[in-house]
């Protein structure tokens, strides 16, 4: 069958945005660590971020917890991790899975991670090891699955060269080398995760995000 004709004009546009992205790039997840920043718990003993990549959120909470644990398992992640958070005493990184760990954790943070466990496991494991009162705060990737989803991420397809161009008007040139970041695809849609999250984190908040991401908040009960 012949593609439509409206086909390659839109394979064009989206050629051309990904072009356009790729040479004024700008992160998704941490334009969402001042969210995170703003809701820690109250207590701020031990914080664990699961998934923490090259460390700089996990920097950005061993100043403020007494002990900040990161996990990561890919190992070109955990070494750069280290490598950031070497002058901070109070920071533990390893490829611990969450099974492995023991609580209680005043924090646990979830940045593009959820989508790549098995998110049923996942969060009883996230229940288990927070400390009463303490607090999940996780970024998250769905795909787009009902009229709402697709005109946020329509939007957020029109806004990001706007965002990428304003944050780094030259073209990206010259970039050192830095180890790759595992990507998956996300599967579970925003509904299903609201699904799964009724009976595991009774009265988690979600919430839409521009530019491809949600965000969840969870106090565990004290």
């Amino acid at each position: 069958m012949e593609p439509s004709g409206t086909t390659k004009p839109i394979e064009r546009v989206l050629t051309g945005l990904n072009a356009f992205n790729a040479a004024h790039p700008w992160n998704h997840n941490e334009r969402l660590h001042p969210w995170l920043l703003r809701n820690l718990p109250e207590r701020r003993e031990r914080a664990l971020d699961i998934g923490c990549g090259r460390g700089k959120l996990l920097a950005e909470l061993a100043v403020r917890f007494t002990a900040a644990h990161g996990t990561d398992v890919d190992a070109a992640m955990r070494e750069a991790a280290r490598q950031r958070c070497a002058r901070l005493p109070n920071v533990v990184v390893d490829g611990a899975q969450l099974a492995d760990l023991d609580g209680h954790y005043d924090l646990i943070t979830m940045v593009a991670v959820l989508h790549h466990l098995d998110a049923p496991d996942a969060l009883r494991q996230v229940a288990r090891l927070l400390a009463p009162g303490g607090r999940l705060l996780v970024v998250g990737l769905a795909p787009p699955t009902t009229p709402v989803d697709l005109a946020w991420e329509m939007s957020s397809l029109l806004l990001n060269p706007v965002v990428g161009f304003i944050k780094h008007p030259r073209r990206a040139a010259g970039v050192g080398p830095r180890p790759p970041v595992p990507v998956r695809d996300a599967t579970a849609s925003l509904g299903e995760l609201k699904r799964i999250a009724h009976d595991l984190l009774p009265g988690a908040a979600f919430r839409r995000r521009l530019f491809f991401r949600h965000t969840i908040r969870w106090t565990k009960p004290g």
